[in-house]
This record gives C-alpha cells, structure tokens and sequence, in this order.
C-alpha cells in the first residue's frame, strides 16, 4: 500500500466559550467512507479514497455536565494505491466495519501527523489550549 494523495476538504476550529476555562479534551479519529476510486496512471492496483474526521473537542473546566468550549476539526479525504487483493480485503472489512489494525494504525498515524501540526496553530488563534505538549527551556538551578 502507498499513498498518492491527501488533502483537506473542512478545516475549523472555534472556542465557545469565550470566558470559561478550558478543561479536559478528547481527540477522535474516524473514516467516514471507503471507497474504490478511479486513477487511470495505476494498471495493475486499485485505488482506494478514505475519507477521514479528526476532531479534537474541548470541555469546560468547572461544569457539571459536559459543555463543549472549543472545536478542532479536521475533514479530507487520503488516495491509496493498493494490490487488488489488499483492496478487496480492505472494502470487505469497511463493509463489515471490521478493520483491521495492520491497515487503520498506519492510516491514523499519518492523520495525526498532517492534522497536529495544523491544529496547534488554530488552537494558537483561537485561544485553546495545545493538545499536546510544547517543548520549552528552564534554566539550570544556580543560574
């Protein structure tokens, strides 16, 4: 399996609530489809469009239910080429909604490395806080 493309279509973030602490946060990776796409440059593969949602959503700090805070969310689409066999294997188990995780965790692994980046910036502009940790200096004790 290669990838032949990755692009974006839906790019969004929002902070709700503007005065509240931010609290806890959940990220989620999904696929919203699987399907056989036609690339003619590919004679002997298939080629497989995967649709994708990363979201990475923000709780308030001090509320008693869940209240969303804030909203990263990542919408695209990523082109596979594959061997016909691992295509119809790959189709079967979408069909089922049993993937298996030779074929998702590389899959999710890319997502995360393309949206991250992206959304620490967002979350820059928007006034969320970082999903993962940044790296910073602290100087040494005596200086």
């Amino acid at each position: 399996m290669q990838v032949i493309g990755f692009n974006f279509t839906k790019i969004s973030a929002e902070r709700v609530l503007a005065q509240k602490p931010v609290g806890g946060m959940n990220t989620n990776i999904e696929f919203s489809e699987i399907a056989k796409e036609e690339v003619t440059l590919l004679k002997e593969q298939d080629a497989l469009r995967i649709g994708f949602k990363f979201s990475i959503t923000y709780n308030e700090a001090e509320a008693k239910k869940e209240l969303k805070a804030g909203e990263v969310v990542f919408e695209g689409n990523i082109i596979l080429a594959a061997s016909k066999d691992e295509s119809k294997d790959i189709l079967k188990g979408w069909k089922k909604k049993d993937i298996s995780n030779a074929f998702k965790v590389p899959i999710f692994n890319m997502i995360l490395r393309k949206c991250s980046t992206k959304a620490l910036e967002l979350e820059d502009e928007v006034g969320l806080p970082y999903h993962i940790p940044i790296p910073y200096l602290t100087p040494k004790s005596g200086e």
